[in-house]
């Protein structure tokens, strides 16, 4: 679970304007940093097949609004891959 300041850390870190709190940039970066949080968890707790299915939900989300952000702005979606981490 994110903290909220972990979370205002996020949104401030990925905000296109001052007042942008809810942009698919920072809902994939807060999706980012849940999953992985829950990859840490799975290390230690390999059963626990009621988190990693919320896991699954999460992965696809996030696939969802990347689709969205390719789709409407590619360079807006390479920025952010790379400032995340993903992929290539």
């Amino acid at each position: 679970m994110l903290s909220k300041d972990d979370k205002t850390r996020i949104i401030k870190d990925n905000q296109s304007h001052p007042t942008d709190s809810g942009s698919p940039e920072i809902q994939v970066a807060i999706l980012t940093e849940r999953i992985n949080l829950l990859v840490k968890h799975f290390s230690g707790h390999k059963k626990d097949f009621g988190s990693r299915s919320g896991l699954m939900k999460m992965v696809g989300q996030r696939k969802r609004l990347l689709e969205y952000i390719k789709k409407n702005d590619v360079g807006r979606y390479e920025k952010l891959i790379q400032k995340l981490g993903l992929r290539k």
